[in-house]
């Protein structure tokens, strides 16, 4: 069965619309289209792609294995690492990285449910753009006139041209560029691959992390769960006979889990006698760990995530000429060119309104544009 991909442009960051022009692509054929078109088109399994912009993506360790323990544990590992709220995001497990990790995508789940909304059948499969490209090493791609950042990396992200050169340092190799023949490809990259349709290219890419989980998961047609019914019969079954087991054996550890669990607690208390509030030890523990060494390169790439969302909404009236970071102040020096000093300061109202401390310096005009000199974070 064909599978239908629905590409929403960075614009769709300002909230659902119905009359907003998407990408179509079903069939190896690619087509612009509004998203009230494309909904009446679909038929069987489809994918909506989100843009990057409308999605934090990072890594975590987290201190289980199990299933339904680590969604419980994926809000007290990611929620210093959001500007929001965590209760306010939506939260996807993805795949495990080779140092252990876990990717983790979280996106404002009153947005996502706002688009879905709009959908007659919920898609089997959400996606972001960015994590769609492939490694090894670094991908970039151009799609809805900016460059997409993934591959091996951590971190997904969407970025003018210009300002590939300060963050090629910070990326995996090889460095890929993927796009059409005689494109203009930001330096340095170490291989230039052709790409004729960029969206069709990318909907045939592996998808390793589905964001339909949870409350957005994709529900399954009723003939297909009946045909699951005899296999969760015997399931079910097998689960009554080994609950006895269980619950013999679980009693027996569970009174040795909690001289553990009280040892482990007193022991973090004697370490960190500022944490009045104790929820997950190890989760917290791995955190203060992280804290305390923590990578200025990823401060670095998560304020840049920050500020390209920011800025591509604006659609093209603001502009960064140029990106000074300092480690040691933890901040984020832009020099920003825009159409007026109202495009400035709606983007200073963008930043604020993403939890960012923001300090916008005096601007000056500057033939047609308008300069100024943004400070975030310190």
């Amino acid at each position: 069965m064909s599978q239908t991909f629905v590409f929403l442009p960075p614009a769709a960051c300002a909230g659902a619309q119905a009359a907003l022009t998407v990408q179509r692509v079903a069939d190896g054929i690619s087509e612009s289209l509004t998203f009230s078109q494309v909904l009446v088109q679909l038929a069987g399994n489809w994918t909506l792609v989100m843009p990057v912009e409308a999605v934090t993506a990072c890594a975590v360790n987290l201190p289980t294995r199990k299933a339904r323990w680590l969604r419980q544990a994926l809000p007290f590992a990611v929620e210093e690492l959001l500007a929001e709220d965590v209760e306010l995001m939506h939260l996807a497990l993805g795949e495990q990285l080779a140092d252990g990790r876990h990717r983790v995508f979280a996106v404002r789940r009153s947005w996502l449910a706002a688009w879905l909304a709009l959908c007659p059948t919920a898609p089997q499969a959400i996606a972001v753009d960015a994590d769609l490209l492939p490694g090894p090493g670094t991908a970039l791609l151009p799609l809805y006139g900016r460059w997409l950042i993934g591959g091996e990396n951590v971190t997904r992200m969407a970025v003018h041209a210009q300002d590939w050169p300060q963050l090629s340092s910070l990326c995996a190799h090889p460095q890929i560029a993927w796009c059409v023949p005689q494109h203009l490809v930001p330096q340095p990259v170490d291989e230039c691959l052709p790409v004729t349709e960029p969206f069709v290219w990318l909907a045939q890419q592996s998808l390793h992390n589905n964001l339909a989980q949870g409350e957005f998961a994709g529900h399954s047609s009723k003939g297909h769960w009946q045909r699951w019914q005899p296999l969760l019969g015997l399931v079910g079954l097998w689960l009554v006979l080994q609950w006895g087991f269980n619950l013999a054996q679980g009693w027996h550890l569970q009174h040795q889990a909690n001289e553990y669990a009280a040892a482990s607690a007193a022991l973090y208390q004697k370490l960190f006698p500022q944490d009045s509030k104790l929820v997950n030890l190890r989760a917290q523990f791995d955190q203060h760990l992280q804290t305390s060494s923590g990578s200025g390169q990823s401060r670095l790439l998560g304020l840049l995530a920050q500020v390209s969302g920011a800025v591509a909404a604006e659609g093209g009236y603001v502009q960064i000429s140029q990106v000074d970071f300092s480690e040691a102040r933890g901040d984020l020096a832009l020099q920003v060119q825009a159409a007026g000093f109202a495009e400035l300061e709606r983007l200073r109202e963008r930043l604020q309104e993403s939890g960012l401390a923001v300090q916008l310096g005096s601007a000056s005009r500057e033939g047609a544009r308008v300069s100024a000199r943004v400070v975030i974070g310190g």
